[in-house]
């Protein structure tokens, strides 16, 4: 995707973590500034820290590297944010990539994949639109045959970005779709096709049998296809998005994952497992709902936004 211009994103990012960015900085700062590399501080940060949802490796590593910290005899807030930023930003070190399907083979095919619920079907329209947006010619393939609310919401997204839409009736069989939308995508000269799958977890065999069948008939129009499959994790589930990534990570081939929903939790630290527990990196994270509120994840940017702190250029 484009980058929103940087400011813009930032304050929308530092905003829609504000609610992780309290949970997480407010009693632990105010410990610190009191009674610096305290015990009861350390205890304190290792407590926050796993309210956050960073996890109990993450947050034994940081506790460790703030007691070896030699703070001053009164640190400032802002000393105390910009240690745990920097902390965070280190364990998300080697977690971050970037996707681009425009800097790919044509047509260049993404399998979205994730749990209903989890914003896949939202994601792959703002994705759809910032494409379409850069003069992208975009297929839309509404790969969830069972849930016609999401065949709706994708068409929706489909007239609004300017894409192409391919869908079946309800039921109907999703690779077979997806053989045939990624051979029209080819012929007919598309720039990207993108192809929304079903998340439904009451048999997770059938939907991995089902994902891994779309995986082999879109190999067989492209042996290289899909070229990107991302996992779409909901961050307001916490540390349940830790299974998902088992569920779908291990089995269906994911390239990378988008964690949305950043803004309605104050468990925003729960990224930080998750990337440290998936082989694929983290992508794209999301704060809202407005296309520009998708964005490229940036490991240092993100963790000064958790902290509260102003953007690197800025500070």
């Amino acid at each position: 995707m484009t980058d929103a211009p940087k400011k813009g994103w930032f304050s929308r990012l530092t905003e829609g973590l504000s609610r992780s960015s309290k949970q997480m900085t407010e009693q632990v700062v105010s410990a610190f500034v009191k009674e610096p590399l305290s015990e009861q501080a350390l205890e304190g940060l290792e407590e926050h820290l796993l309210e956050s949802d960073l996890g109990p490796a993450a947050a034994d590593r940081i506790v460790e590297r703030f007691r070896a910290l030699r703070f001053g005899a009164n640190p400032s807030e802002l000393e105390v944010k910009t240690a745990l930023a920097e902390a965070v930003a280190d364990e998300l070190k080697g977690h971050q990539a970037t996707y681009d399907p425009l800097a790919g083979p044509r047509p260049f095919v993404t399998l979205f994949v994730g749990v209903n619920g989890s914003g896949k079907t939202t994601t792959l329209g703002k994705i759809a639109a910032d494409l379409t947006a850069r003069g992208a010619k975009v297929m839309i393939v509404a790969g969830d045959t069972f849930r016609a609310a999401a065949r709706e919401q994708l068409k929706v997204w489909a007239e609004r970005a300017g894409a192409h839409f391919e869908s079946r009736r309800d039921g109907a069989d999703a690779a077979g779709l997806a053989f045939d939308a990624f051979t029209k995508a080819k012929a007919e000269g598309f720039d990207v096709v993108l192809i929304d799958t079903a998340g439904r977890l009451q048999n997770k065999s059938a939907l991995m049998d089902e994902l891994l069948k779309i995986v082999r008939v879109l190999k067989k129009v492209d042996p290289d296809a899909p070229h990107e499959t991302l996992l779409v994790l909901d961050a307001t589930v916490g540390r349940n998005a830790l299974e998902q990534e088992k569920i779908f990570g291990r089995t269906a081939y994911v390239s990378g994952i988008v964690m949305t929903k950043l803004d309605g939790t104050a468990r925003g630290g729960v990224l930080v497992p998750v990337a440290q527990a998936s082989d694929a990196p983290i992508k794209l994270i999301g704060v809202g709902e407005s296309i520009g509120d998708l964005q490229p994840f940036d490991a240092r940017a993100f963790s000064r936004s958790l902290m509260g702190l102003p953007a690197e250029d800025a500070a």
